[in-house]
């Protein structure tokens, strides 16, 4: 019994082995290279399980058919203005799944961090396609970065690599050295100097031109002031002289007619006076007051007159 059961675990694990040595899976994402005794033997692209000579006659290697990612270091471009820029780029590529160039991409790398490390040096060379721009169609708005792009992901499908394909490229970085950046700061800080100046100018011109309106319209109402003061004034006395006049015939009336208007003016408060009452205007409070001939009250200390 216990022979019996030693033969079937032996048997089991034998099949293992043979099935571990003789099959392989490849994912959706995946192409197998399978090569026989050293050389290329087939491209397997289907996913699922694959049957292969077992041991060391089949031997199998995956690669990842998805996109990857490359950067390139900064790289220095002279523009087409003589502008020295610094410039870094990436770019999207993956394996070229047709059978012919997938052997192409597995003798030339055989891995792809292999054809990575060649592709980073090939965008590198790619970028003195920046030294056909100048400075300021690569940044701010309207530029041509874009073009600038399309014209690198072109140059490196033209010369592509054996078994890649390049999908895409980006300029992420576009930027000056140190001492250029310095001296265009201080040309723009010299410009915007300039800029200011300009500014102080006109807006001290524009404060002159306002002021100036402002006197002009200020001397037109102080003129025109004057003009309707002289006009209330002569008014004034005009009719302070016909006052005058009719009043000339009354005199007696007139003064009377003021002490009761200053009286009036005295006594329209709650104050307490000490004073003499023979005296005008409060005269006219003394019962005891004198009066004239036509019966209005006189300051002094006169009798009343009968």
């Amino acid at each position: 019994m216990n022979r019996t059961i030693g033969i079937v675990v032996g048997a089991l694990i034998v099949l293992v082995l043979v099935l571990y040595n003789t099959t392989y899976t490849v994912n959706f994402h995946e192409i197998a290279i399978v090569t026989r005794f050293g050389k290329p033997a087939g491209v397997i692209s289907e996913p699922g399980l694959h049957l292969k000579a077992p041991f060391f006659i089949d031997q199998v290697t995956r690669l990842d058919t998805r996109q990857q990612l490359i950067e390139s270091p900064l790289e220095t471009v002279l523009t087409r203005d003589g502008q020295q820029v610094l410039v870094q780029a990436f770019m999207t590529w993956r394996i070229d799944t047709t059978p012919e160039e997938a052997l192409r991409f597995f003798t030339s790398y055989a891995s792809v961090e292999g054809a990575s490390n060649a592709l980073e040096t090939q965008l590198q060379g790619a970028l003195r396609a920046i030294g056909g721009y100048a400075f300021a169609d690569l940044v701010g708005q309207g530029g041509k970065l874009a073009d600038a792009e399309t014209a690198i992901l072109g140059d490196l499908q033209k010369t592509r690599l054996a078994g890649t394909m390049p999908v895409s490229v980006g300029i992420s970085q576009v930027v000056l050295p140190n001492k250029t950046t310095v001296a265009v700061l201080r040309r723009m800080a010299a410009v915007q100097e300039t800029l200011a100046n300009l500014e102080e100018a006109k807006g001290a011109s524009a404060a002159e031109a306002i002021k100036s309106q402002a006197k002009s319209q200020a001397d037109i109402i102080m003129n025109f002031t004057d003009q309707w003061a002289a006009r209330i004034e002569g008014k004034g006395n005009e009719e302070a002289t016909r006052y005058y006049q009719e009043m000339k015939g009354e005199a007696e009336l007139a003064i009377f007619l003021t002490w009761l208007d200053t009286l009036k003016a005295s006594l329209s408060s709650s104050t307490t006076y000490i004073t003499d009452t023979t005296r005008a205007p409060f005269h006219l409070i003394n019962l005891d007051a004198p009066v004239n001939a036509q019966g209005i009250p006189q300051p002094g200390n006169a009798a009343k007159t009968k």
